[in-house]
């Protein structure tokens, strides 16, 4: 009798067990991370238009995936600790943009090995075959876009060029870099323009244009000695250096290729400040809010508006299209010296004084209230 009821107690204890056990797998099935994203700094304006810009999907298209927005503060290290902490949550689709785009091969390689789909977000991670998609704006025609303004406000012959690039770790600069060196080129080399602060793009002016990978060492090569590490400060003082040792022929009425708005307000401050700068044209990327005051103001050319909203649109539908289990749509391939990487491009515009409040305000991507003397 006592052996018996033993027996039952303790089926008891397991049946209550069991139920624990499935309620608590119920209860984390539900609570399970889809989506990770992984952005590279909360400290310049463009992250935090994009994650304003994820929020917003979330919230509008009430899906039924759950996502969570981690920022690695320019640090790979953190990077790759998000990483691991959105693995550890469960997610099945990893969205990243790398800080050092040969780095987080070493963080999406983490993701590989446990089967999570691996899309890059504006920026290729290099090196590795851990990536899956690359959803990005057309990186070239952003160069060449830029490039195309300076050539239809030239100034020539031998007006002075200033070249400025991105950072060196960010494939991003390169393709920018690519899209308008093919631009500039005929002009450079038909003396409309001639280089100011480049011994490197000096030296390669007979080159019609880069191909990647096969110039990425020469290429290199100009972008470290104009590379403004996308830091605005960085950007300024390397400006500052240029103007310092520019002779007289150099200044005058110029045109300036700086690659994305912060380091565009930097380089235009530093200008305007100089007495020898009759006038200046100056390119810029991102539409930032501070970039587009600027170009009411005069005081920027252009930007190339780069509408994050479509960006986080195609990295979120392609996410949960792979969470789906359906058949995912590209527009081209980038090789990123592992692989040739599946891509969905989106398209850019081009910002300036005669197009900025149809294209920034009119089109809600901004509020007219934001800027002065629009």
């Amino acid at each position: 009798m006592k052996k018996s009821f033993k027996s039952i107690a303790l089926l008891l204890v397991i049946m209550v067990f069991a139920a624990l056990v499935a309620a608590c797998s119920k209860n984390g099935d539900k609570d399970k991370l889809s989506i990770g994203i992984v952005l590279p700094t909360k400290d310049e304006n463009r992250w935090v238009q994009d994650e304003q810009r994820f929020k917003d999907y979330l919230e509008d298209s009430k899906s039924k995936y759950t996502a969570e927005i981690l920022f690695s503060q320019k640090s790979s290290d953190k990077e790759k600790q998000n990483v691991e902490t959105l693995i550890n949550k469960g997610i099945d689709v990893l969205i990243i943009c790398p800080v050092d785009g040969d780095a987080a091969s070493a963080a999406v390689e983490l993701a590989k090995k446990e089967k999570i789909k691996v899309i890059s977000y504006d920026r290729l991670i290099t090196k590795t075959d851990a990536v899956d998609y690359y959803v990005t704006f057309d990186s070239v025609s952003v160069g060449a876009a830029q490039a195309q303004y300076l050539v239809d406000h030239a100034k020539g012959p031998g007006q002075p060029l200033y070249l400025y690039a991105g950072a060196a770790s960010d494939n991003n600069a390169f393709l920018f870099f690519q899209g308008a060196w093919k631009v500039l080129q005929p002009k450079i080399a038909d003396g409309t323009f001639k280089i100011a602060n480049s011994s490197e793009a000096e030296a390669a002016k007979g080159t019609a244009e880069f191909q990647l990978p096969a110039d990425r060492e020469k290429m290199a090569k100009i972008i470290g000695q104009i590379t403004t590490d996308w830091a605005p400060d960085t950007a300024k003082n390397l400006s500052e250096t240029h103007l310092t040792a520019a002779p007289a022929e150099m200044k005058g009425d110029v045109a300036v290729l700086a690659p994305n708005d912060g380091t565009s307000v930097a380089i235009s401050d530093v200008f305007a400040a100089d007495k020898a700068i009759k006038s200046f044209v100056i390119t810029g990327q991102d539409a930032d809010k501070s970039s587009i005051q600027y170009i009411i103001d005069g005081k920027q050319s252009m930007t190339v508006f780069k509408d994050v909203r479509t960006l986080v649109k195609d990295a979120m539908g392609m996410a949960v299209d792979l969470l789906d289990g359906k058949d995912i749509t590209t527009t081209g391939t980038y090789n990123n010296q592992k692989i040739d990487v599946k891509a969905k491009q989106t398209p850019v515009i081009t910002i300036d004084k005669d197009n900025v409040k149809k294209e920034i305000v009119e089109s809600g991507y901004y509020p007219a209230s934001d800027f002065k003397n629009l």
